[in-house]
């Protein structure tokens, strides 16, 4: 099973208090492409850097249409042009991997997320001080609320270079932080529990049809009640810096197409 989890950007509604900005529109400010093996022992979460240089395919337009091939656009312009179909399409023909399902939370919702599992706790081996995602941290170990945690997943200028790629390292951590929540709390085991959880965020949440209701998504949800702790995987997609832009990204081949290979 393959789904594609974007995390949205978009600045409208109660979005924007949490953004912290006004950008218009919406663009995927996360990327994660999740395998679970057919026997639901094992799973891998593949980040994908916003700023990967991709050749993004046309993508029919709901007003009709279609929109042009891009060549060397940035992989999260995907889903501001063509929204989630495009940036699952992009997402197929850059990996070569067929996406089952798609999930997309926005600000507000991976906030209540967090929220509804009770906080969420975390370590970090650094200081963390960024006035843009209004985070700051001592290092070592926290318990965070959905507004912190979603500012931890947000920062990028209060560690290391202020790249996406430091950033990116922060939310694998946190999504291990946030799988050990859920196996510590017996959650996927609590179905009345289960049910509230996915009832505070399905306003927030966007799927295909395949998972657009509760029972749904707690179908899916209770299908991984049997993943063994310690065998999911958190792994970024190998990338190296792009030859026409030095601050944009591409593929690092052959790491990345073996990765790639490995889920297919």
């Amino acid at each position: 099973l393959n789904l594609l989890v974007l995390g949205s950007d978009s600045r409208s509604g109660a979005n924007r208090a949490l953004g912290g900005g006004d950008s218009e529109g919406a663009r995927s400010d996360t990327a994660m492409v999740v395998h679970i093996d057919a026997g639901r022992a094992s799973a891998t979460v593949v980040s994908i850097p916003r700023d990967t240089l991709v050749t993004r395919p046309s993508c029919p337009l709901a007003s009709g249409g279609s929109t042009a091939p891009a060549y060397q656009a940035m992989f999260n312009t995907a889903y501001e042009v063509g929204g989630p179909v495009c940036a699952v399409k992009t997402v197929e023909a850059m990996t070569g991997v067929r996406m089952d399902h798609y999930l997309e939370l926005d600000f507000t919702g991976f906030a209540k997320l967090v929220d509804a599992l009770g906080g969420v706790t975390v370590a970090t081996d650094q200081d963390i001080d960024d006035d843009q995602s209004h985070l700051h941290l001592k290092a070592g170990t926290h318990r965070l609320d959905g507004t912190r945690a979603l500012a931890l997943a947000r920062t990028r200028h209060g560690i290391g270079d202020g790249s996406d790629l430091g950033r990116i390292g922060l939310q694998q951590q946190l999504v291990t932080a946030l799988l050990k929540e859920v196996s510590s709390t017996g959650l996927l085991t609590d179905p009345a529990r289960l049910y509230r959880v996915a009832d505070a965020v399905t306003g927030s949440l966007t799927t295909d049809t395949g998972l657009d209701s509760l029972p749904e998504l707690m179908r899916l949800g209770q299908s991984l009640k049997g993943l063994p702790d310690g065998k999911v995987r958190t792994v970024m997609m190998p990338v190296v810096q792009a030859p026409s832009d030095h601050n944009r990204v591409v593929a690092k081949e052959p790491a990345a197409g073996e990765l790639w290979a490995s889920l297919r």
